[in-house]
This record gives structure tokens, C-alpha cells and sequence, in this order.
């Protein structure tokens, strides 16, 4: 789902770079159309490592039930929400 070719063309008409590696049967496929496959897509392991930490971040800060669930009513608690959750996984990671 995350490389399908429909979401990376989304991505290309935004101006958005992917980090998302193409799966091996994806590869395979373009490889079997030959010349029609096209180009494989361009992979930059630095970023798509990059991005895996900010996700695995997230994944954290959606442990706390208020953020993981959108409780507050005001855009501004739920940063305000945000902000010491982050500062308490900052915290107990020192």
C-alpha cells in the first residue's frame, strides 16, 4: 500500500520526495515488463532511515491516551498536550 504506484505518483505531482523502498515483487514486476517497466524509483536509505525514527516517535507519543485518541477540544491544548508528552519520552530517555 505504502508504494504503490498510485501513491507515488501522488507524491511526484506534490513535489514530495518518497522515502519508501519499492518491494521485491514490485521490482520484479517492472523488471518482467522490460522496457515498459520504466525507471525504478529513486531510494535514498539515509532518509528512509531518518523517517523511521519520526515515525517510531510518533508511535510513542500515540501512548498517551489524550493524543492517541484527540480528546482535547482547542488545537491549542492538544499541542500544548503534545509538548509535554514529548518532553516526558525526551525526559526519560536521559
Amino acid at each position: 500500500m505504502h508504494s504503490s504506484r498510485g501513491l507515488r505518483a501522488y507524491l511526484c505531482r506534490r513535489g514530495i520526495a518518497h522515502a519508501i523502498p519499492e518491494k521485491t515483487d514490485q521490482q520484479r514486476h517492472r523488471h518482467d515488463r522490460g522496457r515498459r517497466g520504466g525507471r525504478p524509483p529513486a531510494f535514498d536509505p539515509r532518509i528512509h532511515r531518518r523517517r523511521n525514527i519520526v515515525e517510531r516517535c510518533f508511535n510513542q507519543l500515540k501512548n498517551f491516551r489524550g493524543i492517541a485518541t484527540g480528546y482535547d477540544k482547542t488545537a491549542t491544548s492538544y499541542e500544548a498536550a503534545v509538548s509535554r508528552a514529548s518532553f516526558l519520552l525526551w525526559a526519560r530517555s536521559v
